[in-house]
């Protein structure tokens, strides 16, 4: 979806680092930056399946000649690699303009008290500790030029928790409280905090909640209507291409039958 040749104007030549780019929102946002820049933009894609990376790079390039990409292995969840990963990005794509902490995960639905040690860990690593970590990494790259955009991908469920959602809950709910102290900081910049909150998105998130079962994963979504990857990208992209003094810093995204973490009509 085209936002216009203002928009593309805005976005042109600017560095975007996406982390959970090989499928989803993340995969989404990928093509919608490119396609609202006419592929006149630089693209950092991250992920922890290369192979469905450099899929989507070569899609992308045989529908953009012009972008310019680069490709990167990166599990946000292991902190100790991104300080490296930052120091070593080509000189091209070295002064990022866009961080899109994408990355994130839900791992069963269990209530307190039977909640595995292990589910608990990686959904902190992945979607709080990852992201502090990396945004940590990368402000300095942006107070540095005093500009750029720091999307943060939250959730309905950061802020109308639901029974078994006691530890994914709190992560989105972190990103939340993060994400309000970094604009109250960042408030002499020019630096945008952009907070993202969907709602029922299908995409692999609920196949990789429940641990691989399809059936699950499709029970979530049966008799609704629910949002779609690229529904949120197109969110995303319009927040970060808008002019630098306007600030859409939160934005809350239900589908139509939807109205709150628990509130959906199904038609069944």
């Amino acid at each position: 979806m085209s936002f216009g040749s203002s928009a593309a104007q805005r976005l042109a030549n600017k560095t975007i680092l996406i982390t959970g780019a090989s499928a989803g929102i993340g995969k989404a946002t990928a093509y919608e930056f490119a396609d609202a820049s006419n592929g006149e933009i630089k693209l950092i894609l991250t992920a922890r399946r290369l192979d469905k990376l450099s899929e989507l790079a070569h899609d992308l390039l045989a529908k953009y000649p012009k972008l310019q990409l680069h490709v990167v292995d990166l599990d946000v969840s292991k902190l100790e690699t991104i300080p490296s990963f930052i120091s070593n990005l080509p000189k091209d794509f070295a002064d990022i303009d866009v961080l899109v902490n994408n990355a994130g995960l839900a791992l069963g639905k269990d209530p307190v008290g039977q909640i595995l040690p292990e589910d608990i860990q990686q959904m902190f690593q992945t979607n709080v500790l990852g992201l502090i970590t990396l945004t940590q990494a990368v402000l300095p790259i942006l107070k540095a030029k005093n500009s750029g955009d720091i999307v943060n991908l939250g959730s309905i469920a950061g802020r109308d928790p639901y029974p078994g959602g006691g530890i994914y809950c709190s992560t989105k709910a972190a990103v939340k409280s993060f994400s309000h102290v970094l604009r109250k900081e960042l408030i002499n910049t020019k630096i945008r905090v952009i907070e993202v909150d969907p709602g029922n998105v299908e995409t692999d998130f609920s196949i990789t909640r429940f641990k691989g079962d399809v059936t699950k994963a499709k029970d979530v979504y049966k008799g609704t209507e629910p949002l779609i990857g690229e529904d949120i990208a197109e969110i995303i992209v319009f927040a970060v291409s808008r002019r630098q003094n306007t600030v859409i810093a939160e934005t809350l995204v239900f589908a139509t039958n939807q109205a709150s973490a628990t509130h959906l009509y199904r038609n069944e």
